[in-house]
């Protein structure tokens, strides 16, 4: 074996092709984590233990298995019943019964956990140095942060000694030190990942995240992880729509419009490489066809300062209320200022956070869904250890900047590598960039992240090892129905939320062939128009066409009224497409409003 870094793929090509066994490959990355010389691990399995896996996995057929062998790490406040659980304080350490959900999904489908990983000490920090077990050491420079609370994770994941590991994000933990250590992290929909057997920070926010090397290995990971659990109270079953078969890496990003906040929000803390290279990430998605749209990002700035700032800490201190007070010297003297400043707030203070919290999300899910997502620096700068020592609370928050605010509005999120540049002592460090839509667009960011990575083409990690190609997925044509709307149906129209609330996604903004004549219809509210081919007079109308899971196409069949009816039309392009007709009929008492176009314009001139 000649490397050690290998994306899911490859280790099963590697096990199927019989270059190495499983036990050949695992005794090896075991070794390895127990040389580990950037305090990723907080324990480790003995070689009993990963016999007792390796045992486990003899009696199953690698076929059958989609992560058959693979290695992973746990960050150390998610249970695993072979090892303590400590949250990064010795002092609280327990020893579980039972391994956390996601977990016992996780080894069900073949992996193979070789220990837990070091963390921000009860997962308050995002520059992973808060450990008693020490600061996690950047993978490109151990003079660096390497992002926290889930630091010993992405290291892991980084240096090659395990292919995945599992995070957890309240604040950002899932995502900044993905950028910092050149890998990708994924903080899904909450809910989709099982908080159950996870040693809480914010309850009610908390996720379960994921560190992979590629967007293929997330898609599959999401899809054997994110499995509904009804005893975790917080759980979200997910949407038709965000199965795993919509993960479809895209090949260009024409057509979609991509949300970038105003020069003015932007901040970098006096770092001209940063901002730098995300002025060379806009280009790059522009490039790649993505119309840039500039939003107003203080909405979304002013809900994540209710993270720290606001009563939300109180969260925290619930979490480890009986710990805490009976002796708070157990905790880090940064993590006892923190935590210990819950006690300034009341139920009042927590009640007014609610409502102010939901005047931001009005605003700030107005601005989502008027883009395909939205693009910011994953973090706008990073720090040396020496320099977090002297100042934790300040640059900790600088870290947070463009992350604290996903959770409390319920978006979903992935930082994805975009870049590389040479730090104050010389240095490599790594750079990301995020993007971030609405809840349930997991697969859909997943799939912009693809091309995005792809078209960089860095080497995995830390390691040498060049990017693999993406895997074809399966098409999922089949699944779908294209329709055309020229009226109600609209974008912004009153009805389109029929198509929305059936995940219904829109394809492209057009024009139908210029054959068409179109009325405004007696009747309504809302007022509604029928469309009728007219190869004679004719012209090209506005028309939007939306995707629709074919599972929703019956309920939303059945709300269609008469005279309105469902035929194929000519696009301007001379595709023919599903959309609504009109019986001839109705014309004989309708308004002829050809002339403007499209519906939109008729509305309009009213």
């Amino acid at each position: 074996m000649t490397t050690s870094t290998y994306t899911i793929s490859q280790l099963r090509e590697a096990y199927l092709s019989k270059q190495f066994s499983a036990k050949q490959y695992l005794e090896q990355q075991l070794a390895a984590v127990k040389s580990d010389i950037n305090n990723c691990w907080i324990s480790t399995i003995s070689e009993q233990q990963l016999a007792d896996y390796l045992a486990a996995l003899e009696q199953q057929d690698i076929a059958e298995l989609p992560l058959y062998g693979v290695p992973f790490a746990i960050k150390d406040n998610i249970d695993l019943a072979a090892l303590p659980t400590t949250a990064g304080c010795k002092e609280y350490s327990y020893q579980p019964s039972d391994s956390a959900f996601v977990v016992k999904q996780l080894i069900a489908a073949g992996a193979v956990p070789l220990g837990k990983t070091n963390l921000d000490q009860f997962a308050t920090g995002l520059v992973g140095t808060r450990s008693p077990w020490g600061a996690v050491k950047n993978s490109f420079d151990p003079s660096m942060i390497s992002g926290g609370s889930s630091s010993g994770s992405a290291v892991s994941v980084a240096k090659g000694q395990v292919c995945f590991s599992l995070g957890t994000d309240t604040a950002g933990s899932g995502r900044v030190p993905a950028a910092l250590n050149n890998i990708l992290g994924l903080k899904a929909t909450k809910g989709l990942l099982s908080c159950s057997g996870v040693v809480p920070a914010c309850k009610s926010l908390d996720c379960v995240t994921l560190f992979a090397h590629t967007s293929d290995d997330l898609n599959l990971l999401l899809d054997v992880a994110g499995q509904y659990d009804a005893d975790d109270c917080y759980a979200r079953p997910n949407q038709q729509a965000n199965q795993s078969q919509y993960y479809q890496p895209l090949q260009e990003l024409t057509s979609l419009k991509i949300g970038v906040p105003k020069a003015s929000n932007l901040a970098f803390f006096d770092n001209p490489e940063t901002e730098k290279l995300f002025g060379q990430s806009l280009k790059q998605l522009e490039r790649l066809g993505a119309e840039l749209v500039e939003i107003d990002f203080e909405p979304f700035l002013a809900a994540a300062k209710l993270l720290y700032e606001g009563p939300w800490v109180a969260e925290r201190y619930a979490a480890i209320q009986e710990f805490f007070e009976k002796d708070p010297s157990q905790c880090l003297p940064v993590i006892q200022t923190i935590i210990g400043g819950a006690t300034k707030h009341n139920a009042v203070d927590a009640f007014k956070a609610f409502y102010q919290l939901q005047a931001y999300k009005v605003v700030c899910d107005e601005l989502v869904k008027q883009v395909d997502a939205i693009v910011t620096p994953t973090a706008g700068s990073s720090y040396s250890i020496a320099q977090l020592q002297e100042d934790p609370i300040q640059l900790n928050s600088n870290m947070g900047y463009y992350t604290n605010f996903m959770n409390l509005l319920d978006y979903s999120a992935i930082s994805v590598p975009a870049g590389f540049y040479q730090n104050q002592q010389g240095n490599t460090q790594s750079f990301g960039i995020t993007l971030f839509s609405d809840a349930y667009c997991d697969r859909k960011i997943l799939s912009m992240a693809a091309l995005v990575q792809q078209d960089n083409g860095f080497n995995l990690g830390a390691s040498k090892q060049a990017l693999p190609a993406l895997q074809t997925p399966e098409s999922v044509e089949d699944d779908y129905m294209d329709l055309a709307v020229c009226g109600a149906h609209l974008s912004g129209l009153p009805l389109n939320f029929q198509l929305t609330e059936r995940a219904g996604q829109l394809v492209k903004a057009t024009q139908s062939a210029s054959a068409y004549k179109l009325y405004a219809l007696a009747g309504g509210p809302p007022a509604r128009p029928g469309m009728i081919r007219d190869e004679e007079h004719g012209v090209a109308i506005e028309v939007e066409v939306w995707r629709l899971p074919k599972q929703h196409l019956g309920s939303f069949l059945q709300g269609i009224p008469h005279p309105l009816g469902l035929g194929k039309i000519e696009l301007a392009d001379g595709s023919w497409v599903n959309s609504f007709i009109c019986e001839g009929y109705a014309t004989t008492t309708a308004k002829d409003v050809s002339e403007f176009g499209g519906w939109r314009a008729y509305m309009a001139s009213l």
